[in-house]
């Protein structure tokens, strides 16, 4: 099985044959060489000092006009009498903790560092599909264990040290040895070898469907074992862009690479300025006063109020998902039918309209972005009374209910908190709200897993594999999804995987280890003169290569 070619393909050059310029000859007209003939000594030398002058008149104007042809070349290659402004700035939600993006958790690291200043060895478009990176084509053995991978020539990281193969094979060898963030992903991946300067061959201990997928994420990510950086607040990668400055308080600098390798990726823009906004109405005000471009998310019903003559407003379906987690070693929620119960409760449409009626209602662990998504909500619809039912089977009611604590960062919101605080109390439960911040969330939820019940949005595709990892902050031990789940990785098939994992998905929705309150559409706005910025899953995928503003 080979991929595509021609990962960053160049567009055709177009030959223009040369114009013959006339040889010069004299007058045909004989009035005039018979006045060129007469013209006396003193009148000729007069004429050649004009002529000498219009030349010189006629050269300056060239000059001038060539300069301001290149001008505007430089200014705008692409856009026909536009001129680009040389700084786009972003608002976005999350700020990453750090840059150190082999070993920092989290997918707003990803969003801003992927594809922008670190590279894999594949890449993904919008609609979440593997394209060529790194490697500009590949092969997979016909029983699934070897994938060899054909490099791009020329290539090379920012600090102008050469990219190859070895490369490529220490990259991915460190991720398994040091086990880097997300080295789960390629659990079956025994080594990677190169083969020579611009091939790599991966050899696996059993198939894996996922392997290409993650390829393009944290697993497939190359880097210069020779630099020398402080990886927390630095950068040395191959993409477009380098890091000019980070401060995850406030804000992060990418500045065109000079040095980028590719031809097809070379930046729009020279300097991207993102901001990260935690408020969405301290955003929205960012976007109307000019102080930010682009804003990633924003609120859907805070967009109502942007004008349409000014702004442009969309939303796409992301692999976002709002999940409400459920701490299944907890003593309290080990009870199957405490958390039944809770899913009966939550009113999603209620929900999802009191944030714009944009987001869809989702009633399992796969987005409609991934493989093995169906529509599961019909598992657990809205019902009151079934919910009192199962809540007084565990022995709680509304006059002896249960006390839960519901732990999530305060970027979020508190609307969230307070929709479900009145909806479960309606069941005989009392739920009290911790909002923390989101770096408190990351250590004692997502790294501890201390809490009983959390939420979060988990912004990341193809993840399914959480649900069969028992040690992952759900403590969720299902073996019969366990064993679904390695079925559909083992499937050389596609559509035999998907299979397995709709049934895996539905197996774990059905056990009831969490509440998928919606599968978040990421709405984005953005002032009329920015052109190239990617409205769909710009939560996990954003690649600013393409963005520009008119000045």
């Amino acid at each position: 099985m080979s991929s595509p070619t021609g990962a960053h393909g160049e567009a055709d050059a177009t030959k223009q044959e040369n114009e013959q310029q006339p040889q010069s000859t004299a007058s045909t007209d004989a009035t005039l060489n018979a006045r060129a003939k007469s013209s006396n000594g003193a009148k000729s030398q007069g004429s050649k000092k004009w002529l000498i002058a219009l030349i010189a008149v006629i050269a300056a104007v060239a000059v001038i006009v060539a300069i301001a042809v290149t001008r505007g070349k430089n200014d705008d290659a692409n856009t026909s009498g536009v001129t680009k402004a040389d700084t786009v700035t972003i608002g976005l939600k999350l700020a990453p903790v750090s840059l150190d993006i082999r070993h920092q958790s989290g997918s707003a690291i990803e969003q801003v560092l992927i594809g922008n200043v670190y590279e894999a060895l594949l890449s993904r478009d919008s609609d979440n599909k593997v394209q060529p990176g790194l490697a500009k084509s590949w092969d997979i053995s016909k029983d699934g264990k070897t994938y060899t991978f054909h490099l791009n020539n020329n290539m090379c990281f920012s600090n102008g040290d050469k990219l190859d193969a070895d490369d490529v094979a220490w990259s991915i060898n460190q991720l398994k040895e040091k086990q880097y963030y997300n080295a789960n992903q390629v659990a079956s991946l025994d080594k990677a070898e190169a083969v020579d300067a611009n091939t790599v061959k991966l050899t696996l201990s059993t198939p894996d469907s996922n392997l290409l997928w993650y390829l393009t994420g944290r697993p497939g990510l190359v880097f210069d074992k020779n630099a020398k950086y402080n990886a927390k607040t630095e950068a040395v990668g191959s993409g477009p862009y380098t890091v000019e400055s980070f401060d995850s308080a406030s804000k992060m600098v990418l500045k065109a690479n000079p040095k980028y390798w590719g031809t097809a990726h070379k930046p729009a823009t020279q300097n991207v300025v993102i901001r990260f906004l935690t408020d969405d109405n301290a955003a929205v005000n960012a976007l109307k006063s000019g102080d930010v471009d682009v804003l990633s998310p924003v609120n859907a019903t805070l967009a109502k109020s942007l004008d349409a003559s000014t702004y442009t407003v969309s939303a796409a379906d992301g692999s976002d998902k709002f999940v409400l987690a459920f701490n299944c070693t907890n003593a309290k929620l080990k009870d199957k039918r405490v958390r039944q119960a809770i899913r009966y409760a939550i009113n999603h449409k209620e929900i999802i309209a009191s944030r714009g009626n944009v987001d869809y209602a989702l009633g399992g662990p796969v987005p409609s972005v991934d493989p093995g998504y169906e529509d599961l909500t019909g598992l657990y619809p809205y019902n009151v009374d079934k919910a009192k039912e199962l809540m007084k089977e565990a022995g709680y009611t509304t006059d002896k209910p249960l006390r839960l604590t519901l732990t999530y960062a305060n970027t979020y919101g508190t609307e969230l908190g307070d929709q479900l605080k009145s909806q479960l109390a309606k069941i005989g439960i009392d739920l009290k709200i911790d909002y923390v911040e989101f770096s408190t969330w990351l250590q004692n939820v997502h790294a501890n897993g201390d809490y009983e019940l959390s939420l979060v949005d988990h912004a990341e595709s193809h993840d399914f594999y959480k649900w069969t990892t028992p040690e992952y902050y759900y403590h969720y031990d299902g073996k019969n999804v366990q064993a679904l789940y390695a079925k559909a990785l083992a499937a050389t098939d596609e559509e035999e995987s998907n299979e397995y994992l709709k049934q895996a998905a539905k197996a774990v929705s059905e056990d009831a280890p969490a509440d998928w309150l919606f599968g978040y559409r990421v709405t984005v706005a953005y002032n009329t003169s920015v052109k190239g910025f990617p409205n769909k899953l710009s939560q996990t995928v954003l690649p600013l290569w393409q963005i520009s503003k008119a000045k």
